[in-house]
């Protein structure tokens, strides 16, 4: 590198500099370049400078909502060659998305032809779609040749475009904004133009206007496709003062009956920017991953309107249960981020607030109506000054005629003679003969009138701010009313909701679940059919065998088998044989011994208790966690000397104990005299001479002690006769028990 300043014979220079400051101070400008003519939007017209000159060009074409289509191709060519020097592909995809209604809350751009879709499918190429501008472009355009904004040279110097829009459309927070700039982005919501007005609205009548006021009545975003918005109020105020945060927004959902008790879920609404044939297929791909086991199918059954078919994998499902899982897993719940980093009136980035970017759109809007105004007032002056030139014409017509006619340079004798300004003259010396007759005089007069009146009216406005603001609300108004709330186009598609309460969700939602009856049978042979059986259905069983127990349970339930030996045993529901056959014998599921058998037969379920008794009249109650062994040989929960002293395991759902004994004496007594353990032989609960215990049962004493003879159920309420305490001897039963000593039940 030269230690100093070299010059070239051509007249250029090389200075000597530090490469990093070189590469620094390029990479700045660059940096700049991208900021402020790429990547951001202004905060006046909400546009970046590609959308802006396609505006701009199509307004040069008369693309206007009244005229005819024109070919994009022809439309890029415009913007390409006079006003935007990129790729024709960047240009046309950017006048895509302001004509895609499912991308653009208020598209500025009608498109003819194939613009893509919800899917994600590209729209055509340029050279078969058509193109003009709509009644709200038109709106963002207009005063626009009436100086109300100012222009530049194109690239090239041979055209002029506009540095900014008028924008009688609050089109930044309308239709949002989103892009990546080197060291900063920007990312803003779509809105609803109504509620955007009436928020402007507000800030005129009161400019010191809190930001709960605007709030009020612009609650939040409102996306083109709609969708439910789940953020709390707190969270949304605080993203709109500060510029930043962002927004849930859940897809909308119903669940729609069919028949026989089945239901279906359909999505009508998805959130905005997710293409619904890329949701589908991540929809899918869980499911073929088995992370969405609450699902069966999902269809798309989309026809102009969005219509997704989730179909459940049972019916027991819980929908909302369903859908939490789809909006945690998938692209149904999706956030929108907000960071409102725009360019000012200076051109300098900066995050803005909801209230600061409102007062920003509106002093444009005053600039421009001072900017109109006073180019409406020279225009005025001009012409009055034209008029004024007529009447003088028409006072001393003989006059004029005779200068016109005799005088070689007429233009200098009227100015003399009549005291008329230069362009007064020059209009006079243009007039047509039949300009002079009467009628155009009273015509001109009128006009005259008419634009003395206008012209007073506007020194007024622009003498009077307070005039000033109450015209622009008369604007603004008249916006709301074309394109607010009122209108199709204005009707607001996305709800805001509460944000949603933090759902726990059971594992075993996540498990089918299937109604089955569990049968046993006296010789040990245990399955399950489908559904819950009547107590009065016959089942078949191999010869010499008969029906020990049936037991309504679900495939996702734990069974309890308690036996002889004094043993509980865990089965899963669904690990126990189903069909028509005969089943399975217990002793190939669970380590049983040829002596041991079954005796009782339970759901296990949290938090209950049981009774164990043993045939030699000892027992005590059980908490259903000590019960569990998810192993085949089970676990010792009664202590025995031999098999057949085990008895009964019955839920402990009461608060009296009843026990007979083979001796046919019949106890009563309270339950709470039984203590609770984990394994053991237990206390007494009935003494015996001879023989050992028949039957035992827990039952209510307010309900009263019931037993059963063949297929009718006798009930006796005064128990006082065989009331005692643990241990006792008992009496004889009432007349009419069963001489089998049991209580059938």
């Amino acid at each position: 590198m030269p230690d100093d300043l070299t010059t070239l014979p051509e007249g250029g220079e090389v200075r000597p500099t530090h490469l990093a400051d070189a590469l620094s101070e390029r990479y700045l400008a660059y940096a700049m370049s991208t900021i402020t003519a790429r990547s951001l939007p202004d905060v006046r017209d909400g546009l970046k400078p590609v959308h802006r000159r396609l505006l701009w060009a199509m307004h040069q074409l008369r693309l206007d909502p009244a005229a005819g289509f024109k070919k994009c191709a022809r439309i890029v060519g415009d913007v390409m060659g006079k006003y935007h020097p990129h790729g024709d592909a960047a240009i046309y995809d950017a006048m895509v998305r302001l004509a895609q209604e499912f991308a653009a809350r208020y598209p500025l751009v009608e498109g003819q032809g194939n613009f893509g879709n919800i899917d994600g499918d590209n729209a055509a190429a340029m050279r078969y779609t058509e193109a003009r501008l709509t009644e709200i472009a038109k709106a963002m355009l207009e005063g626009i040749e009436e100086n109300a904004v100012d222009f530049r040279a194109t690239y090239d110097g041979e055209e002029q475009e506009p540095i900014v829009l008028p924008a009688a459309f609050p089109n930044l927070l309308a239709n949002g904004a989103a892009g990546i700039a080197v060291g900063m982005a920007t990312s803003i919501p779509p809105h609803n133009a109504g509620e955007l007005c009436a928020a402007a609205l507000v800030l005129i009548d009161n400019p010191k206007a809190e930001l709960d006021e605007l709030l009020a009545v612009m609650p939040g975003p409102d996306f083109p496709t709609g969708g439910v918005l789940v953020e709390s109020p707190e969270a949304i105020r605080e993203a709109y003062a500060t510029g930043r945060g962002g927004f849930r927004i859940r897809a909308r959902w119903a669940e729609e009956k069919l028949k026989n008790g089945a239901w279906q879920i359909i999505v009508t609404e998805i959130p905005y920017q997710v293409a619904k044939s890329r949701l589908i297929e991540q929809i899918a791909q869980l499911m073929e991953e088995k992370k969405l086991p609450l699902l069966a199918d999902v269809r798309d059954e989309s026809t102009d309107v969005v219509r997704i078919v989730l179909e459940p994998k049972s019916r027991t499902v819980e929908p909302a249960v369903l859908m939490e899982t789809l909006f945690r897993a998938t692209s149904l719940e999706a956030r929108f981020p907000l960071n409102m980093n725009v360019l000012d009136a200076s051109r300098t980035p900066r995050v803005m607030g909801l209230r600061e970017v409102l007062r920003c759109w509106l002093d444009h809007r005053h600039v421009v109506l001072v900017r109109r105004s006073e180019h409406r007032l020279a225009a005025i002056a001009r012409r009055l000054e034209i008029l004024e030139g007529y009447l003088i014409v028409y006072l001393n017509l003989d006059e004029v005629i005779r200068i016109i006619r005799e005088e070689d340079h007429p233009k200098p004798a009227l100015m003399a003679r009549f005291a008329l300004t230069e362009t007064q003259a020059e209009a006079i010396l243009n007039m047509r003969l039949r300009s002079l007759r009467k009628l155009e005089e009273m015509e001109i007069r009128k006009e005259h009138k008419k634009l003395s009146a206008e012209q007073k009216s506007l020194q007024a406005l622009l003498g009077s701010e307070g005039k000033r603001w109450k015209r622009i609300a008369e604007e603004i108004a008249a916006t709301r009313a074309r394109f607010g709330e009122e209108t199709e186009l204005g009707r607001r598609r996305s709800t805001l909701d509460a944000a949603p309460a933090a759902v726990v969700i059971d594992e075993r939602a996540f498990v089918e679940r299937e109604m089955i009856t569990v049968i046993l049978s006296e010789k040990g042979w245990i399955r399950a059919v489908k559904g819950h059986l009547p107590p009065e259905t016959e089942h078949k069983f191999k010869e010499g065998d008969r029906l020990r127990a049936a037991l309504h349970a679900e495939t996702t339930d734990r069974i309890c088998l308690f036996a002889t030996n004094g043993k509980c045993f865990t089965l899963k529901a669904d690990a126990i044989p189903r069909g028509r056959g005969d089943g399975q014998p217990v002793r190939l599921m669970v380590d049983l011994t040829n002596e041991d058998e079954v005796v009782s037969l339970f759901v296990w379920r949290p938090e209950r208790k049981f009774l164990v008794a043993a045939s030699d009249g000892r027992g005590f109650v059980v908490k259903s966690e000590d019960l569990t062994a998810e192993k085949r040989t089970g676990k010792q929960v009664l202590l025995v000397d031999s098999p057949v002293e085990a008895a009964r395991l019955i839920p402990a759902e009461g608060d009296t104990v009843a026990i007979i004994g083979e001796n046919r004496k019949l106890l009563v007594f309270p339950l709470e005299q039984v203590p609770e353990m984990v394994r053991g032989r237990g206390v007494t609960l009935q003494g015996y001479k001879d023989g050992g215990m028949a039957d035992v049962k827990v039952f209510s004493a307010r309900e009263g002690l019931t037993w059963k003879i063949g297929e009718r159920v006798r009930m006796e309420t005064d128990l006082t006769t065989w009331r005692g305490n643990r241990a006792g001897a008992g009496r004889q039963p009432p007349n009419g028990f069963p001489k089998t000593n049991r209580f059938g039940e």
